[in-house]
């Protein structure tokens, strides 16, 4: 399963992306994939991830150390928008 998230970040891009970069071991762990990450062209602010998953379950949303990763991140979590792709 694809995965495509979409959230704003309040600390910046280069300190959300080192943050999310030092989370490849959790990501192994739950078999997730990153196959593409970035942000919008002019917009750093609005930053988009693309995964590959076994199921949504994996993506370990509500995790607390999962949470609690994102807001050290700076990922505004109202903003969060997740998009399953299926063909």
């Amino acid at each position: 399963m694809i995965v495509i998230s979409n959230f704003e970040v309040t600390k910046g891009y280069e300190f959300w992306k080192k943050a999310f970069e030092s989370n490849e071991t959790f990501r192994q762990k739950h078999n997730v994939k990153v196959l593409a990450y970035g942000h919008e062209d002019g917009i750093e602010s609005n930053v988009y991830t693309v995964v590959e998953i076994n199921s949504i379950e994996d993506k370990q949303l509500k995790e607390p150390s999962m949470v609690e990763l994102r807001e050290n991140a700076g990922v505004k979590h109202a903003s969060l928008k997740i998009t399953s792709l299926v063909e």
